[in-house]
């Protein structure tokens, strides 16, 4: 169940969608006579004034509309909490089961990772709280202390009097280890795609596999950002090769790119094999539709409008089930990703192909791409020991 729901299944606040101006979606945090609070607002307001992903909004409004409901339900006076009432509400959230709005469905709870990821939203709006003089001044220190880093990565600068070297860190959180990105291996991938049910559905997860891209910003293609011949100054474009462009932008579907910064992304013949096999289906199908998105409905009303997420996840859990085994749009990604990495890309390239801003989002391949290396090494010394001599 997402943040926003949790939300108002437990308290007065909740977030709710709003529309800003044409064609621009905000998230507000209102109470049960809607009315709107005002801190929340302009916190989220400030992350829509950075550039930030109306996704990324959606999710914070939802988690802060939880921490003001616990904040009311538990009598913490969330301009000036203490200490103690912080980490009583870290406990909270994987202490406290989930269920969803009217009681439906059974109970769950929230993983540490989860809970670690809400305390550093509800932070930041406390911090951001805090600047604005809506917050107690001594707050922030109690969210985060000095540390000094004796270990970095390779690569890391410490700057000329290592003083990178001093940074802050949260004081609110689990320790939460890491898992390693799930992938698909080379047999699945294949039994994927052929599990396709048609040529839209084929090009989709097959341009998932191969650009590695989010499903937001693979639903958010246009037509226009697809140049798939081995020029394309007639387009207006001096990059070589086949490739394909990442743009953000609204749509109407929803789909968002999540970087702000636009990216390109070479193809293979393969995709562009799969790409020209869909338009065929297209044609057949989209009777002369004008709409310029890439994945459109083909198949059931309202046909030609852009492919929803909705659909897209009902297709990828169709193939999951028709397969056999886990899918989900983002292994896909993972999928690629390790691929890449294993086939001895550079990890700045691959950095760039994801979109990553953070070089540390990568580093996870890496380390997966080596266990995945070691366990076919050791099945390999398995099977040969295990050969009749």
């Amino acid at each position: 169940m997402s943040d926003v729901a949790q939300a108002s299944a437990i308290g007065p606040f909740r977030a709710e969608r709003a529309v800003a101006s044409p064609g621009e979606t905000a998230w507000v945090v209102i109470d049960s006579d809607w009315n709107l609070h005002v801190e929340a607002c302009a916190y989220l307001a400030s992350l829509r004034a950075a550039d930030r992903s109306s996704n990324t909004e959606r999710v914070y409004a939802g988690r802060v509309a939880l921490f003001l409901n616990y904040c009311e339900q538990s009598g913490v006076d969330w301009h000036e909490p203490e200490f103690a009432e912080l980490h009583a509400f870290l406990r909270w959230l994987i202490t406290e089961p989930v269920r969803r709005p009217g009681g439906k469905g059974s109970a769950r709870f929230r993983s540490k990772g989860t809970a670690n990821a809400i305390v550093t939203t509800a932070s930041e709006f406390l911090k951001f709280g805090a600047k604005l003089g809506w917050v107690a001044p001594r707050v922030p220190a109690l969210l985060s202390q000095p540390k000094y880093l004796r270990y970095v990565p390779p690569g890391f600068d410490t700057g000329e009097r290592n003083q990178f070297r001093a940074t802050q860190e949260r004081t609110l959180k689990f320790r939460a280890y890491t898992t390693e990105p799930a992938s698909l291996m080379e047999e699945e991938t294949a039994v994927v795609v052929c599990a396709a049910a048609n040529a839209r559905d084929r090009f989709l997860v097959t341009a998932l596999l191969e650009t590695g891209m989010r499903i937001g910003e693979a639903l958010g293609l246009r037509r226009s950002d697809l140049h798939f011949l081995a020029r394309s100054e007639a387009l207006g474009c001096g990059i070589p090769g086949p490739h394909m462009h990442v743009v953000r932008r609204s749509n109407e579907n929803g789909a968002l790119a999540k970087s702000r910064y636009p990216r390109t992304i070479p193809v293979t013949q393969r995709m562009v094999d799969a790409y020209s096999d869909y338009q065929f289906e297209r044609d057949r199908f989209d009777h002369g539709s004008n709409n310029d998105a890439v994945f459109v409905n083909l198949f059931r009303e309202p046909r030609g409008r852009s492919m929803s997420y909705a659909n897209a996840k009902e297709m990828v859990d169709r193939l999951a089930r028709d397969c056999g085994f886990t899918v989900r749009p983002h292994m896909l990604r993972h999928t690629a990703a390790t691929r890449w990495i294993e086939a001895g890309v550079d990890p700045d390239v691959v950095q760039a192909l994801l979109g990553h801003v953070s070089f540390a989002s990568t580093q996870r391949y890496i380390h997966a791409s080596k266990k995945r290396m070691r366990e076919a090494v050791e099945l390999t010394a398995k099977t040969r020991r295990d050969m009749p001599r």
